[in-house]
């Protein structure tokens, strides 16, 4: 069972109305007489009625703090202790970098740890460690990381981090071989919440599924969903999809696949591989129409159509194996107060859970008004 098919639950009622009438009537009984309106002992009253409103929905809060479902901040940090689990932390992004002499050497050339490369925006990388050319070559590779936490340095394409900014004899010139990713914000409430539900599958040694997408989530904040496949017994294919449905490059499998091969997490008879899902490619073509009566509110309608048919292309890859579905961008459009849709594309497709669906071109039209 998942967090959210739970019951909802509240420890301390607060309804104002109930409150209000509970205060009144109490005090009239003592009293022995209606209070009016305008009676000034009425409205003390209902100003003290104010404060234990506040005071019954703080300690209702309070109490949920205990809960999973409602757990949030530093509230969650301690219940997710009690198994293991802690908040992943922001992490920077990475790169993989070419780096080039003006000329080939007699003797090696030594770049130095922390040596700086950037785009031109601010942003910077640093090389992990000394990068070692060696005497009679002209290039090697190195690993570089951002100098800053955060998302802010994932998404350059290969040779767009190209500026030295710290000069070393010889050392020509600079570009990254590998698109930058795998810099992380500090972990969101959501995805921690749902981590520790999951975090009891990891303290299985079998090797169950869910505790490789346990690890594997536990490799970066931005992995939203992973699957799980074995193709052959004792192989293990595991596919990781980062937030916004973007598929990982290079350096994000690179370290899942470090993480799940840990010794400490990978069972001995297992072969584990860490691969990109697959896309299934999607057109979104739709031409809409509102109902004449609406027509005042024509504009802000079309507003809520366009945002439900973004809210739909960010539903569909959210998550692995999610089938292309015309019936949910349409019931999306009926929400957003569209009278009715005629939809062309996207048609119904399957997929599978190595795969997850991204749009295309997208065209949402509006044609205009109709009677009932």
């Amino acid at each position: 069972m998942k967090i959210n098919d739970l019951a909802k639950l509240t420890f301390v009622d607060a309804d104002p109305q109930e409150m209000e009438i509970h205060i009144l009537t109490t005090v009239e009984g003592l009293l022995q007489r209606k209070l009016a309106r305008a009676d000034p002992l009425r409205l003390f009253l209902l100003s003290v009625e104010a404060l234990l409103i506040q005071q019954r929905l703080l300690f209702d809060q309070m109490a949920k703090m205990n809960l999973l479902a409602y757990a949030k901040g530093d509230y969650l940090d301690h219940i997710g202790i009690l198994v293991g689990a802690n908040r992943l932390p922001a992490s920077p992004a990475k790169a993989t970098m070419k780096l080039t002499l003006s000329a080939v050497r007699d003797q090696a050339v030594i770049l130095p740890k922390g040596a700086r490369i950037t785009a031109g925006d601010n942003i910077y990388f640093a090389l992990d460690e000394a990068a070692i050319i060696p005497a009679g070559s002209i290039a090697a590779t190195a690993a570089a990381t951002c100098t800053e936490e955060g998302e802010k340095g994932n998404g350059y394409l290969p040779g767009e981090i190209n500026k030295i900014v710290d000069p070393v004899p010889f050392w020509a010139a600079a570009e990254n071989v590998t698109k930058s990713e795998g810099g992380a914000d500090t972990e969101s409430d959501e995805a921690y919440r749902e981590r520790i539900q999951e975090a009891p599958e990891k303290f299985s040694t079998a090797g169950p599924a869910l505790a490789y997408e346990y690890h594997a989530k536990a490799a970066s904040a931005l992995i939203v969903d992973v699957s799980v496949d074995s193709p052959a017994p004792g192989e293990v294919v595991v596919y990781p999809l980062l937030k916004g449905g973007v598929i990982p490059g290079n350096e994000i499998l690179t370290l899942v696949d470090k993480k799940l091969n840990d010794r400490s997490i990978r069972p001995l008879t297992d072969k584990v591989s860490v691969k990109a899902p697959e896309s299934v490619k999607y057109d979104v073509d739709v031409l809409y129409y509102i109902d004449r009566r609406d027509a005042t509110e024509a504009a802000q309608i079309q507003a809520r159509a366009e945002s439900a048919v973004q809210e739909f292309i960010a539903w569909q890859k959210e998550r692995l194996g999610r089938d292309v579905n015309p019936t949910e961008l349409y019931y999306r459009l009926r929400a957003a107060g569209v009278k009715r849709a005629e939809i062309k594309s996207p048609v119904f497709t399957v997929t599978n859970k190595k795969q997850v669906a991204i749009a295309e071109s997208v065209k949402a039209s509006f044609g205009g008004l109709e009677d009932e």
